[in-house]
């Protein structure tokens, strides 16, 4: 197959042969914890790629050989997923957080310091804040604006004569979609790299997922995402990727082996199900957000919106994002006006929203991340980055866009009504 086709037309067929497979269409699910080898040789050569212990020989992949380690369905993921942003290699984890954790730990150890962009998701920042600390290893973040002889002096400051050994950057940040430039962080990283060892820039590009950024473009060296998101996009799968150079996943991948957080084979085959659409519901998700953003941006009951297709005109932020990003997508966030009972109140008025975490998917979801995705990020933090009382994060799904503003309208009144009799 032609690899130089776009990535959408190679997802119902790339690295699957059917007629290898009695001719189904599909890939079967190879529901097996364990391969048999053709003989000790094969056996052998097999173990010492899946332990790191030799380069592959030119044209040499790793073989089968136990679920914990790889199977079929996960291999044709993980080259699948890598086209899109024009990566050697893949990785899939059982989670999100697996994803994060491990390639952390891959690359950052006891004694090392890490490099991180803020607002991140939660379970992130309590990685960062809670987990690392537990091994010895340091945190020093920076905001979206910073520049980059400011951030290396934050680093060089608070840890005198070390050098981070990652910058992990998540943009668009979580919750607020705070968009951080991914060439000034690659510069940054390259300063504190040296012959003996290269910082490595991670990227999350869950919210705008492998359709509508491509931070290898501008300097990354691995993209990490929660693919529970818009990768897998119906709500039925849980997991987690990375893309990047063969050379540093495999790295993982290894790490990976002995953390025992692969993903299992029905679920990469749920997610191979989903790559197959992803295109197509990106682009429908970020077509009626810009509808509902247009609707919240003006709107009395709002007093700050947070969407990456509003952001102010000769704006830093602005220069950015069409730089880096190819669309908006489907993240909004803004501020009620009022508090925590205004906010509180209208999310339990959305009755076409499904009031739950996690986004990306084909219904809409709505949360209140102060006190639910991000009520473990340290108050003060919270209070600096904008995760406010007042702060609603919608996901914006495939239903029509008007009937989504009329719940939206909805939920606005009975705020407004209590809101007056509350004055009476």
């Amino acid at each position: 197959m032609d690899k130089k086709m776009k990535p959408e037309s190679l997802m119902m067929s790339h690295a699957y042969d059917a007629h290898e497979h009695q001719g189904a269409v599909k890939c079967p699910i190879y529901q097996t914890s364990t391969f048999a080898f053709n003989n000790c040789e094969e056996g052998k050569a097999y173990f010492e790629l899946a332990y790191g212990l030799r380069e592959a020989n030119e044209g040499e992949e790793m073989g089968m050989i136990y679920s914990r380690l790889n199977h079929p369905n996960m291999d044709i993921l993980e080259k699948r997923l890598a086209l899109w942003d024009e990566a050697e290699a893949g990785a899939f984890f059982s989670s999100g957080m697996a994803a994060i954790s491990t390639t952390i730990l891959s690359f950052v150890k006891p004694g090392d310091v890490l490099l991180f962009s803020h607002p991140v998701y939660g379970g992130t920042d309590h990685f960062i804040h809670h987990v690392l600390p537990q091994f010895n290893i340091g945190a020093v973040g920076f905001v979206k604006g910073e520049k980059e002889d400011v951030i290396i002096e934050r680093v060089e400051k608070a840890y005198p004569g070390r050098k981070p050994s990652m910058v992990y950057v998540e943009t668009p940040g979580n919750p607020t979609n705070s968009i951080i430039d991914i060439e000034m962080v690659s510069r940054v990283a390259k300063y504190f790299s040296t012959n003996e060892k290269k910082c490595v820039l991670a990227v999350d590009n869950t919210f705008l997922g492998p359709v509508f950024q491509h931070p290898m473009e501008f300097g990354a060296d691995l993209v990490v995402y929660s693919a529970t998101k818009f990768i897998g996009g119906h709500s039925d799968v849980i997991a987690g990727a990375i893309t990047g150079s063969a050379d540093l996943v495999m790295q993982v991948k290894v790490m990976r082996t002995f953390f025992g957080s692969q993903l299992d084979p029905n679920s990469s085959w749920l997610l191979q199900r989903s790559l197959e659409t992803i295109k197509v519901r990106m682009e429908a998700q970020a077509k009626t957000a810009k509808v509902v953003a247009e609707h919240l941006k003006d709107h009395p009951m709002v007093d700050q919106i947070h969407y990456l297709g509003m952001l102010e005109e000769g704006s830093e932020m602005k220069e950015i994002f069409e730089r880096q990003c190819l669309s908006a997508g489907s993240m909004i966030a803004f501020d009620i006006v009022g508090g925590e009972k205004e906010a509180f109140m209208f999310l339990d008025n959305l009755k076409l929203f499904k009031l739950a975490v996690s986004l990306g998917s084909t219904e809409s979801l709505a949360e209140h991340p102060a006190t639910m995705t991000h009520v473990d990020v340290a108050p003060e933090d919270r209070l600096k980055l904008g995760i406010s009382p007042s702060l609603v994060r919608l996901s914006i799904g495939l239903e029509d866009s008007q009937d989504l503003i009329d719940q939206i309208e909805k939920a606005f009144e009975v705020v407004k009504k209590a809101n007056s009799s509350a004055m009476c």
